[in-house]
């Protein structure tokens, strides 16, 4: 026999369950994200997120709306779709859209 005797000592196995695992995970890495949806008037549609891209970028400022430099942006046909962690930004954003016509579901 190469190697010896084979030993018969119990082995140990610890078992992870991988709904735990993840629930850590997600727990130490999740961060909230606000939505808002804007539907905008015929006028606005081609202005706003061209605007909201600026401003994101910081070369534009928007009264009464502090910078959220992660915003994210998608837009539709006549919709638009901004998101971020900063619930206090999107709320203003959110004040700012409606002063100039735009119709929002809220913030969510």
């Amino acid at each position: 026999m190469v190697g010896g005797p084979v030993s018969h000592h119990p082995c140990v196995k610890r078992i992870v369950m991988a709904k735990r695992v993840a629930a850590r995970w997600v727990h130490d890495n999740a961060v909230p994200q606000y939505r808002l949806t804007a539907y905008l008037s015929a006028d606005n549609v081609t202005n706003v997120p061209a605007l909201l891209r600026s401003f994101r970028n910081g070369t534009t400022r928007l009264a009464s709306v502090p910078p959220i430099p992660d915003l994210g942006l998608q837009t539709g046909f006549d919709h638009l779709v901004v998101w971020s962690k900063d619930r206090t930004a999107m709320l203003a954003l959110e004040r700012w859209l409606q002063d100039r016509g735009c119709e929002t579901i809220g913030v969510w």
